[in-house]
């Protein structure tokens, strides 16, 4: 289990122009190898008309799973450099279509690796990524005398009351990072000298994107 990733969460589209050239890419996030051929091949019907509808695309925790393709440019000039802007920005289960359409000037082989790279970016730029961390989840079972004083300390700490529950005592789910689990239970204990309950809810993945908290299972 990876402690930390990046991915597309939501998926974009940017366009260049170099020499005349148009440039779409078209970025998503994917799960399977499947879910990205699927993916490829909408954007070939609909961009049926376009002179190369190039693409790479990386699957897996280990990415186990890379492939791409230069669609009759000249090997070595579409695809692979689209696989590179993708393990450059250190992306997983994460693919990307470029769309061309020539504008009658020829790009050379630099030019091109160029455009399809800086077209990736671009599309990478207009899409939402994140960093997946691997968390826990757990449950806090206090007194109201104790509320003060956890409430502080996760204050202090940038632990985030993901829920509260007040009845005759006071239940809290906190979202911690995995390595920094016991060190959390630890100051928990001593902030309450020991009288809060400390449960694991679950092990999940989270990420902070434009101010609010994202939970995932894996």
């Amino acid at each position: 289990m990876l402690e930390t990733y990046k991915m597309v969460y939501e998926g974009g589209e940017g366009e260049i122009l170099e020499k005349k050239s148009r440039f779409i890419a078209t970025v998503r996030p994917v799960e399977s190898e499947e879910e990205a051929l699927s993916f490829i091949e909408k954007m070939r019907k609909k961009y049926w008309n376009a002179t190369h509808n190039c693409f790479a695309y990386v699957i897996g925790e280990r990415r186990e799973i890379m492939r791409f393709s230069d669609d009759g440019e000249p090997g070595g000039t579409a695809g692979k450099p689209i696989l590179d802007v993708l393990l450059g920005e250190e992306l997983y289960n994460t693919a990307v279509v470029v769309t061309r359409y020539f504008g009658g000037t020829l790009m050379g082989t630099g030019g091109l690796v160029r455009a399809y790279s800086k077209a990736a970016q671009e599309g990478l730029v207009k899409s939402r990524v994140i960093t997946k961390n691997h968390g826990v989840l757990i449950e806090i079972g206090t007194d109201y005398n104790g509320v003060g004083k956890l409430q502080y300390l996760f204050g202090q700490s940038n632990v985030p009351i993901m829920d509260s529950q007040y009845t005759e005592s006071v239940k809290m789910q906190i979202l911690v990072p995995a390595g920094e689990k016991e060190q959390i239970k630890k100051s928990v204990t001593e902030a309450t000298s020991g009288r809060a309950s400390i449960t694991d809810i679950k092990e999940l993945y989270y990420a902070v994107s434009q101010g609010e908290y994202l939970l995932f299972e894996n």
